[in-house]
């Protein structure tokens, strides 16, 4: 598994502590790492992964509507802790990480796939495919970042 699929991953469980404790912030990102976090990681692996988790909580509200605008009959609060982690996750990368979105997209499913269920990993490709489409609207992405899936 690459360095930055587990910061990805990492990141994610942040967000779930974060979600089922309220902890926030530097607390959350101490806490992980000197109580949760399994295994080894780079330190500019733990720098990513701390960046992710907290800039995701930092801009919840951008994120969460972006979640809405496409999770057709789908509240935030009813879907499971994982899959709408992982789409706020996603989402923040989509919109503040210079990240090529089929790279951030990919990275999602593969990690929905470990942590999830079959039908949580379509449901979390449909959205996110659906938000792509409207920022690439918005603001394309220029194509050599497309290409460059090397994260």
């Amino acid at each position: 598994m690459g360095s930055r699929r587990k910061a990805r991953e990492c990141a994610l469980q942040m967000l779930f502590a974060a979600d089922v404790a309220g902890t926030r912030g530097d607390q959350l990102a101490r806490t992980f790492w000197s109580e949760l976090a399994d295994g080894e990681l780079e330190p500019g692996s733990q720098e990513f992964a701390t960046k992710l988790a907290l800039g995701t909580l930092a801009h919840l509200e951008e994120v969460d509507e972006r979640i809405k605008s496409r999770a057709e009959h789908w509240r935030i609060s009813r879907m499971a802790l994982v899959d709408r982690n992982l789409l706020r996750l996603a989402v923040y990368e989509f919109l503040h990480e210079p990240t090529p979105r089929t790279v951030t997209i990919n990275e999602a499913l593969e990690i929905a796939r470990r942590f999830s269920t079959y039908e949580a990993t379509q449901f979390i490709n449909g959205i996110l495919d659906a938000i792509k489409r409207d920022l690439d609207r918005e603001s394309p992405q220029p194509e050599s970042l497309e290409v460059d899936a090397a994260e």
